[in-house]
């Protein structure tokens, strides 16, 4: 009997439970429909004007060239090394001022004409340093475009052979400013030069 109230009462309130869901669904459809009262704001960030800054940037003014160097007045002298030999020898072996066959002292010449930059000492002979002997050499050569110095030849030497190779071997390393003719480097034929080789002392 007990079981039977209690089933007929559960029945009942899942009844109205059913109806209470029932209201509940449709009062929530009217809600969905209804439009939203009040006022929305949207909020939107507006960006700064950015100023943009140009910067005028003027052109360096380039340094001012250095001068050239004065002209060189006198030749370069190169003194090469000795041997162990001469080193209780006094000795001197000069290089005497260029002539041309053709034109006279060089260094007299025209603006033009051909001018030694460097001239390089000879090697003074071991066997003419041990026995005392001094003397000289002649040589001729061509100064080339380049201002170098080509074929050089001994012209005439006292004493004969002893100083030639010393003597040519220092006129190759001759360096000159080249002869310019309407503009343009040209060869010097003829070119003349006396190397004297002394003892000091």
């Amino acid at each position: 009997m007990r079981y039977l109230i209690a089933l007929i009462i559960a029945g009942v309130i899942t009844f109205f439970l059913f109806l209470g869901m029932q209201a509940l669904i449709q009062g929530g459809e009217g809600a969905m429909t209804e439009p939203v009262k009040g006022n929305v704001l949207d909020f939107v960030r507006l960006k700064k004007e950015e100023t943009v800054q140009k910067k005028e940037r003027k052109p360096q003014k380039p340094p001012t060239p250095k001068e050239p160097p004065p002209p060189m007045d006198a030749p370069q002298m190169q003194s090469n090394d000795l041997d162990a030999a001469g080193a209780d020898f006094d000795f001197s072996a000069n290089v005497e001022a260029d002539v041309d066959l053709a034109g006279g002292l060089a260094l007299e010449s025209s603006d033009g004409e051909y001018l030694p930059i460097v001239k390089v000492a000879p090697v003074y002979p071991r066997r003419a340093l041990s026995r005392g002997i001094e003397g000289y050499v002649i040589v001729e050569f061509v100064v080339t475009k380049q201002g170098t110095v080509r074929d050089p030849k001994v012209v005439s030497a006292e004493p004969e052979s002893i100083f030639d190779r010393a003597a040519l071997d220092a006129a190759l390393k001759f360096k000159y400013k080249p002869r310019v003719v309407n503009g343009e480097a040209v060869e010097v034929a003829g070119v003349q030069n006396k190397i004297s080789f002394q003892i000091n002392g």
